[in-house]
Order: C-alpha cells, then structure tokens, then sequence
C-alpha cells in the first residue's frame, strides 16, 4: 500500500488517531475503483478530520458510536464535494469502508445520471443502488484501534473479509466488460493527466489536445467527472501546495507559484487561503 496522503490535511494529527489503510479492488473492478480505503478509531475525545477532496465519488459502509452505543451499520454515496473543505467529526468508536472511484469513472455504474447530479451530496446508498447487508462490511468488532498502518496489506483477515465483501457487491453493479464507455475513458485520462501534468493549465489548452471545444470539455466533465476541468486543474495544484506546506520548511513560494501555473505567488496564496482555510505559511508542519 501507498503512503500518499494529498488531499488530507495535517495528516500526521489524523494518523496519530485513526488507522488508516487502503487495498486493491478485484482486478475487473479497477478500471472504475481506484482503492478500497478503511479507517477505524477508538478515541476519548471527538477530533475534526479535514479533507480536500480529489474530485472522485466515494461509496461508504460504516459504523460509528455515540456515548458508548453502536448505531447501526449505514452506507452512503457521497459525490464530488463542493468548494473547500470536507469536514468529518469522529469520536467513540467507528469504522468506514469506503470505495473510492476513478475521477470520471463512476458514470459507467448509474449511466443514466450525469455525475454532476451527485455534486456536493450525501445520499443513503440504497437512494442509488440495489441494498446489501452493509454489517458483512463494516462487521463491526473489536479490531478498531488508533495506530495508523498504511502498509497492512497482510492485515487481518477482517479485513480481507470486507475487501471480498466489497468486491462481491460492486462486481454485482459494474458494468459489463465487452460494451465500456469511451467517454468514461476519455474523462479518466483528462483528469489524469491533469493531475499528473502541471504544464496542463488552461482549460482551452486542454480541449484543444482532445480536438474539442471548451463548452464540450466543459460537457464531458459535467457529465462524467461531475467537477469542471477548471477545478479539477486548481484542485490538483492546491494538493501540491498543501503537501509542501506540510512536509517542508524551505518552500520557495514565488518559485512554486510560477510551477504550477499561477501569475505569481499573491495568487497562490490567496488560493491556498480561501481552500484551506490559513495561509501557507501558518499550515501545520510549515
């Protein structure tokens, strides 16, 4: 398993709280899924967790207590979020499973729905999908625990469990092999390569390197990622950001502005602030 931590903020405070892991799905579910993503906690005090979200769909099964009683297991789907942060107190006990999709994967699994129309929502599952027994999942039990472990791909067999769960009910929804979606495909390797490319900055550079106009990048991206190409290439380069805000002292800010795109560094900054909530240099770890 990876230890790549863009997108959560401060996450050495999260790790220190939570244990976080991530696993492959079956081999005929990653085209859509990018990672299983597991996080328990056992905490005495309730602690704020702060995301900035890739913009991807997340499908979650989980569980959580409140005053030392288990609430029942519960799924949802949440969709790319809105502007800023995504905000999550934990406290007690609990356990999420989630299933994080590709960017501009997830149309294939409800491809009656733009992917826009889950924009900045939280659904109960079952509004989306066909039920399942969320508890074989999340099966609630002992092994919640505070020590983060990203590398627990021998983890216990819990786990491989709630992986094979996972597995068993999205294989169920996925769509069938012999017929994807070529504008699906498209999407997946534009926002790829915006997160990969940081000369990718313009959005009418973009469309142009597709033969396609603006308006109909603008479409696809609706339609499919359910985030315009815009946020999606300033979201990337706010990850960027953050995750030198976070590990290094030394940041050359005018430099790095001036990497990612930006007309210079009063602009990154104002980026940074109004996403993050603090200026760079006031970032925890900066």
């Amino acid at each position: 398993m990876d230890r790549d931590t863009r997108g959560i903020v401060d996450p050495d405070a999260l790790l220190k709280r939570v244990r976080f892991r991530r696993y492959e799905p079956a081999e005929a579910l990653r085209p859509y899924v990018e990672n299983y993503w597991f996080i328990d906690w056992d905490l005495p005090s309730p602690y704020a967790s702060h995301v900035l979200p890739h913009p991807s769909v997340n499908l979650t099964f989980q569980w959580d207590s409140v005053d030392g009683d288990e609430g029942p297991p519960y799924g949802e789907l949440t969709g790319v979020s809105a502007p800023g942060l995504y905000t999550r107190k934990i406290g007690g006990r609990g356990r999420v499973c989630g299933a994080k999709f590709w960017p501009g994967a997830f149309r294939p699994f409800r491809p009656d729905v733009p992917v826009a129309e889950w924009t900045g929502r939280v659904l109960p599952y079952q509004d989306v999908f066909p039920a399942t027994d969320v508890a074989a999942i999340v099966s609630p039990g002992d092994d919640t625990g505070t020590e983060s472990d990203s590398d627990s791909a021998s983890a216990s067999d819990s786990d491989s469990d709630r992986v094979a769960a996972l597995d068993t009910y999205l294989l169920t929804l996925a769509p069938p092999d012999p017929d994807p979606d070529p504008q699906a495909e498209l999407a997946r390797a534009l926002v790829a390569r915006i997160r990969a490319d940081r000369e990718t900055r313009r959005v009418a550079d973009l469309a142009a390197t597709e033969g396609l106009t603006t308006r109909s990048l603008q479409r696809l991206f609706a339609g499919y990622v359910g985030a315009s190409p815009k946020w999606c290439i300033l979201r990337y380069r706010i990850h960027e950001a953050v995750e030198a805000a976070g590990t290094r002292t030394d940041v050359d800010w005018a430099a790095l502005a001036a990497d990612l795109g930006y007309a210079d560094q009063a602009h990154l900054v104002r980026d940074f602030t109004a996403t993050v909530g603090v200026p760079p240099t006031s970032y925890p770890g900066s």
